[in-house]
């Protein structure tokens, strides 16, 4: 078969091309940014969701293609994001698309509970998608799993990885009881309705085999990476609330946190299900969490990744921070002290423009750093410019090299802690 992925790079949609490869499908994967339009074993084509709002926009895609499965979704609106166009808009212009082309089969993922309650725009935009697809005549099947963990990490099941490596256990109130459900078997489950003959027009809820609590779930994933249970400590609702906004405001700014407003009003709710229909229906045995890792034991790989997911954001509060600040230090209660620098090296005249001009130039890589779609070109900036300092800086001053606080010194554990960001920089 020939087959259509949109959101070919999210966490479920790379798992479903890869396994649809090695299958043997031919697989066309709709990809939002040239730069995910990386070497990979299928096609893929670049769409951006947010501007493929009408069924046009699909048509010239869908030629020849057998089935369609939508994997695509984001948490909460953001300047990169909006959950009405990506859920909503663009979703109802592909399944009409699908139907104006002859595509028969659409394999649509939704979330668990959206047909119950509606808390946030998320769950909202999600099941006005469904109810496009449902009223089409296609041979549709909606999908609606839990909090979807496996060995790729993204978004939540990154979140429980790290907090499982915190030394104190930082447990969120109000949080509701999650039936965890394994990749594996979500990508097993989209295999079963692409085969010919599979059941259609159904939605159905995928579900681990368990309920646990997010500090339950946790717990298990500290075991598997071979860690002592943490002492726990319950954050007041105040702290919570300033955490999730914090997640709101990083979103304003390109990143893409799992703790944000969206997601505090989804998981009050909790996501759990009845699997029962899914199983009875494809055969499906589901896993559950314990069982998927004991299958598969943590790696050095896991363990730094638990290990670096809350330094993350730290560095990048903080590399923003430093640099910004030295510019507004370099104009303001500095200014003085940095003409004096400059003089002392026979700078006369120049003195005060070079001062401007290096302040102006730090907070500009300070901003490119904050801002996630600059953030690359940031950190190699930052590199450049603490290179040039360096070297500039030791041909008119090389006694700095010798000063009691080390002004030379602190630059190159500074470049390496660019390096490190550029490292970790990769959010899929």
């Amino acid at each position: 078969m020939r087959i259509l992925v949109v959101g070919a790079t999210g966490l479920i949609g790379a798992s479903v091309c890869a396994r649809l490869v090695s299958e043997g499908h031919q697989v066309v994967g709709i990809v939002r940014s040239p730069r995910a339009n990386a070497a990979r074993d299928y096609q893929t084509l670049v769409l951006g969701m947010a501007t493929a709002l009408r069924p046009e926009d699909w048509l010239p895609h869908l030629t020849g293609i057998d089935a369609v499965v939508n994997c695509a979704g984001v948490l909460q609106d953001s300047p990169r994001e909006k959950t009405g166009q990506v859920h909503r808009d663009a979703a109802s212009a592909l399944f009409r698309a699908c139907a104006r082309a002859g595509v028969a089969k659409v394999i649509h993922f939704s979330a668990m509970g959206v047909d119950q309650a509606q808390p946030s725009s998320f769950s909202a935009t999600k099941y006005a998608g469904d109810q496009a697809l449902m009223a089409l005549d296609l041979e549709w099947i909606i999908l609606r799993p839990s909090v979807v963990l496996g060995r790729p990490v993204f978004g939540a099941s990154a979140l429980f990885r790290g907090l499982a490596s915190l030394p104190v256990l930082p447990s969120m109130p109000d949080t509701g009881l999650l039936q965890v459900v394994q990749l594996e078997d979500v990508v097993s489950t989209v295999l079963f309705f692409l085969n010919p003959g599979s059941p259609s027009r159904m939605a159905l809820e995928l579900a681990g085999p368990e309920q646990l609590s997010m500090d339950e779930i946790v717990g298990i994933f500290r075991r598997w990476l071979g860690w002592a249970p943490a002492a726990r400590l319950v954050l007041p609702g105040w702290v919570a609330r300033l955490l999730y906004r914090l997640g709101d405001l990083a979103a304003m700014l390109g990143w893409r946190p799992p703790m944000r407003t969206n997601a505090a009003r989804e998981i009050t709710r909790g996501a759990v299900g009845d699997p029962s229909h899914w199983m009875s229906l494809t055969g499906m045995q589901p896993q559950s969490l314990a069982q998927f890792l004991a299958l598969n034991p943590a790696t050095v790989q896991e363990k730094w990744f638990a290990g670096l997911y809350f330094a993350k954001p730290a560095i990048f509060v903080v590399l923003p921070f430093f640099w910004i600040m030295t510019g507004i230090v370099s104009l303001t209660t500095g200014y003085g002290n940095g003409i004096g620098l400059m003089q002392s090296t026979g700078a006369g005249m120049l003195s005060a423009p070079a001062v401007i001009a290096g302040a102006l130039a730090d907070v500009i890589v300070g901003a490119l750093i904050a801002w996630r779609p600059t953030a690359r070109k940031g950190l190699y900036a930052g590199i450049a410019l603490s290179l040039f300092y360096l070297v500039v800086g030791t041909f008119l001053r090389p006694d700095l090299w010798n000063e009691p606080l080390g002004p030379f010194l602190k630059v190159l554990p500074i470049i390496v802690l660019h390096f490190v960001a550029l490292a970790i920089l990769e959010e899929r």
